[in-house]
């Protein structure tokens, strides 16, 4: 708790100091903005609400489907043969610039943001869940063989549980990949989000009101990366020093 204090402590005194040094609209007060924060609660909770439910529906999505194709490659040598050019191909391209032609497709909605997020996080966790499982040690998985575990057994006590630590690592980077690219979406067709309220602010040269929602959005951060970190202790008691 005092590491977390700390680090608020260290940013505000950032802000203030740039805020002092600068003497620019363009960095206002950090007390301002934050009672500004406050005000303005009831107006960037729903902004905030419709970012959440676009981010987790993206991560489940891509969780699911990412983690088990991985698994599935690292397990099946003909099928890899068959996905990783694919997979190597389309990775590395920049799926921002996918977002028209999802809005073409899939028109103006929720969708497109949604799917636009999902192509490019879902090969985070499908990298990671290919490697990890080639990465469990023969020996875990001949002493499966020898007690006759396979199936839904093997998956339960073998497989799973080897990959759970770097999909919780995966599962950070993409919450913060989530959260950048989501702020691109939510500048096109829509007036509900918190990227939308911060460009919004800013086109209304309302400076202090988008650093209210730069910080709502720091603290939406916050609490997905504490909620995923609770978690982590839950599902991995084995990592907790």
């Amino acid at each position: 708790m005092i590491k977390k204090l700390y680090g608020v402590f260290a940013v505000l005194l950032m802000w203030f100091v740039l805020h002092i040094l600068l003497q620019t609209p363009a960095i206002p007060n950090p007390m301002t903005t934050l009672y500004q924060t406050i005000k303005l609660a009831p107006v960037l909770l729903p902004h905030l609400a419709m970012s959440l439910v676009r981010i987790l529906s993206a991560i489940v999505v891509s969780a699911i489907v990412g983690t088990m194709i991985g698994i599935f490659m690292a397990q099946f040598k003909k099928l890899d043969e068959v996905l990783a050019p694919i997979v190597y191909i389309l990775y590395p391209i920049p799926k921002i610039a996918f977002l028209p032609i999802l809005m073409l497709l899939f028109g103006l909605g929720e969708t497109p943001k949604i799917l636009l997020i999902v192509s490019i996080i879902i090969f985070q966790f499908l990298m990671s869940a290919k490697d990890a499982v080639k990465e469990i040690r023969e020996e875990y998985l001949d002493s499966a063989k020898s007690l006759r575990i396979k199936g839904i057994e093997l998956y339960k006590h073998i497989i799973i549980p080897a990959i759970l630590p770097s999909f919780f690592t995966t599962l950070r980077i993409s919450v913060g990949v989530s959260i950048a690219v989501l702020f691109f979406g939510e500048n096109f067709s829509t007036k509900l989000g918190i990227g939308y309220f911060i460009m919004n602010s800013y086109a209304m040269v309302n400076y202090v009101s988008m650093y209210a929602g730069i910080v709502a959005l720091s603290v939406f951060g916050l609490f997905l990366f504490y909620m995923i970190d609770r978690f982590e202790i839950i599902l991995c008691p084995w990592l907790e020093k």
